[in-house]
């Protein structure tokens, strides 16, 4: 097997779309996402799994159940599997963070140009156990 491996930040960074999934293993997943100023990824639980996020540009909130956190370049955030959680852009720049889902959630190697791609296809794009490797 290969995994990954290349310059996460210069990655990050460089992604306009509002969500590509780099790498799927069989318990975690390495996905980018950009948010415009104004958006949100939207409100959601999920149950059954953790996510970690590491921002790379920008600025925003970050809301877990009734907790509010201002991230900026730098910071890192754990939604711990079960907790209603949302990003929000909140400044006048893209917002650019990569995130890992523990197990995966979306089908390796998707990408959704926009949070309304994003929201149409969801359904039809959740993971079905199909790894990058």
């Amino acid at each position: 097997m290969n995994g990954y491996h290349d310059d996460i930040e210069q990655q990050t960074t460089g992604n306009e779309d509002f969500r590509r999934v780099l790498y799927t293993g069989k318990t975690l997943q390495l996905v980018l996402m950009t948010l415009q100023p104004g958006e949100e990824i939207g409100s959601e639980v999920h149950t059954d799994r953790d996510q970690f996020f590491r921002f790379e540009q920008g600025s925003g909130k970050v809301h877990i159940d009734a907790n509010i956190y201002d991230v900026v370049d730098g910071s890192g955030v754990i939604v711990p599997a079960g907790a209603r959680h949302n990003v929000r852009n909140t400044g006048d720049a893209p917002l650019k963070m990569y995130t890992l889902y523990g197990p995966p959630e979306h089908l390796d190697g998707i990408t959704q140009a926009t949070k309304a791609d994003a929201e149409a296809r969801h359904a039809q794009e959740e993971w079905d156990g199909k790894t990058t490797e």
